[in-house]
């Protein structure tokens, strides 16, 4: 099968794969939250779910890649979906008994999900062209769009579904988790043929060591451009992460309902992966740096929106988180492929877990720290320390763009 035909191929598996990972995965990121906090009755440890779901992810971002490298793309990927249906299963239990220790398991396993869905973004590039990089990534980056905009307006009738099921309303997502997850993994054994991943290994006769994470991040560390890309990926995530699982905590100071909630978080979600195609596309033109500065400037922007709302002002929230969405779409895709070609392709498995690793530490810490904030200052407060390491980067990125020239 020729490369095009096989890139298009792959690309079209990986973005239905995301459409189902997406519906799995942004429904429970509301609800874990609300869960933690009705169990332990405290809004200061609510933001351990997405603490722990970040957790999870980061630790299974160096696996993942280990099993790329020694199986490809399809082993590594559904062994990450069949794990997040696990911890949906968990969560349910520990949602349904009020038991904090299986709610954050499963949140945790559910986590393994988020790394599979941002390994899959790395597959969509092992034979793309140089020239069209970025936007083949985007493209499964988008492909996320659907599900993830679905998922949080599924909380409702998910909710419905688990009372008829005699559980409460708040596990609902994750039972609509367990579902499309286990298709996502269906979906990848059948169709992701052959892996791209051992062709592209394949077509360059790679025969040589792997690069193992220790000299990965040994080369990362030294090579400027790659340090960036994975600078650009952490920050921009720690940022969205931070902001945007605290948000319903602070609307639900208010009473807003459910459906407000998820429609806010939607909006959010859709910022993230709407205009995927079109960041990729400028990140190919206009090249990697600038569209990371790009990102920069609205990350920047969505903290000085949504950071002056008040709780109950949906439509400020609504366009501050959509900014947050969008500033992380750039800041991943054109991080991503930044980094991707700056190693060589024998390194890469490694350097991409590595990168998915750091930006997954970077998130969990942000999300415990948020919960933190909002729990001794206020969401305002929590928005402005978003923006400090965001400011930070965007002043070394003129150094970066200096540099690369």
């Amino acid at each position: 099968m020729p490369n095009t035909e096989l890139q298009h191929r792959t690309v079209r598996t990986l973005a239905s794969a995301q459409v189902l990972n997406g519906i799995g995965v942004a429904g429970t990121v509301a609800a874990g939250s609300l869960l933690v906090s009705s169990i332990t009755d405290s809004e200061t440890l609510a933001g351990l779910a997405q603490t722990s779901s970040v957790l999870g992810a980061a630790a299974l971002a160096l696996p993942l890649a280990r099993l790329t490298a020694q199986g490809g793309r399809r082993l590594a990927l559904s062994v990450g979906y069949v794990t997040g249906v696990f911890g949906s299963i968990f969560a349910i239990i520990g949602g349904a008994h009020k038991n904090l220790f299986f709610m954050l398991l499963g949140t945790f396993l559910v986590g393994a999900a988020s790394a599979a869905g941002y390994q899959a973004r790395f597959a969509a590039i092992d034979l793309a062209t140089k020239e069209s990089r970025a936007k083949q990534l985007s493209f499964v980056v988008w492909g996320s769009t659907i599900g993830a905009v679905a998922g949080p307006n599924l909380m409702d009738p998910a909710g419905n579904l688990a009372e008829f099921l005699k559980l409460p309303r708040l596990v609902g997502p994750y039972i609509v988790s367990a579902t499309t997850l286990l298709l996502a993994t269906i979906v990848i054994q059948a169709f992701l043929r052959p892996d791209p991943y051992l062709t592209a290994e394949k077509q360059a006769s790679i025969t040589q060591h792997k690069g193992s994470t220790k000299e990965a991040l040994a080369h990362i560390r030294s090579n400027p451009t790659a340090l960036f890309a994975i600078s650009a990926i952490a920050i921009g995530h720690v940022a969205m992460v931070s902001v945007m699982v605290m948000t319903p905590i602070h609307m639900a100071h208010v009473d807003v309902t459910l459906r407000v909630i998820g429609f806010v978080i939607s909006v959010h979600v859709l910022g993230m992966y709407v205009f995927s195609p079109l960041v990729g596309s400028l990140s190919d033109r206009l090249g990697r740096i600038r569209v990371i500065q790009l990102g920069l400037i609205i990350l920047l922007s969505s903290t000085v929106i949504a950071g002056t709302s008040a709780a109950d002002n949906a439509i400020q929230l609504g366009i501050g988180l959509f900014l947050l969405g969008l500033g992380w779409s750039c800041t991943l895709i054109a991080g991503s492929a930044f980094l991707s070609e700056s190693v060589s392709l024998e390194m890469r498995p490694a350097s991409q877990g590595a990168s998915d690793l750091v930006m997954n530490l970077s998130g969990a810490g942000g999300g415990a720290l948020a919960g933190v904030i909002i729990g001794t200052l206020n969401y305002g407060w929590l928005c402005l320390f978003a923006a400090i390491p965001v400011l930070f980067l965007a002043l070394i990125s003129i150094k970066v763009n200096n540099y690369a020239k």
